[in-house]
């Protein structure tokens, strides 16, 4: 059985950058994992044996000044993480910054990841592309649906 994340859940993140990860997905997270700068200007968390894989595969790139680049800004902003005794994650100023988090921020399950969104981003987010939900799903499924 594949396991994979998925949900939305409403956190905070205190004064001192800590977020606490609902008990369901630390779990599946484990003790050791990524949190780095992600797409779209949200933060990405990998476990720790996606993120090797993830990482064997970038390492296939060509060495041209794209990828060059887009392994600086991934890797640069990656950071080891664990679970304190509360559950919680200590996010590092660069990152809160790059993804302009605030108090009040969303986690959710993508499949392979979570991704970490400031809650007035998620919601501009959805309310952007709602509306093209629809389209998205033929365009990316309709070949595999007929």
């Amino acid at each position: 059985m594949i396991k994979m994340f998925m949900g939305e859940y409403h956190q905070k993140i205190d004064d001192k950058g800590r977020l606490t990860i609902p008990a369901k997905i630390r779990y599946e997270l484990g003790d050791n994992f990524i949190v780095t700068r992600g797409l779209d200007g949200c933060l990405f968390i990998y476990k720790k044996e996606t993120w090797d894989k993830l990482i064997n595969t970038y390492q296939d790139l060509p060495n041209v000044k794209e990828a060059r680049n887009f392994m600086r800004f991934f890797l640069s902003g990656a950071n080891p993480q664990s679970f304190d005794k509360q559950g919680r994650i200590n996010i590092v100023h660069p990152l809160i910054k790059y993804a302009n988090l605030s108090k009040d921020v969303i986690v959710i399950g993508v499949g392979d990841r979570l991704e970490i969104w400031d809650n007035e981003n998620w919601d501009k987010f959805i309310n952007e592309n709602e509306d093209n939900f629809s389209l998205m799903a033929d365009n990316l499924f309709s070949q595999k649906l007929n």
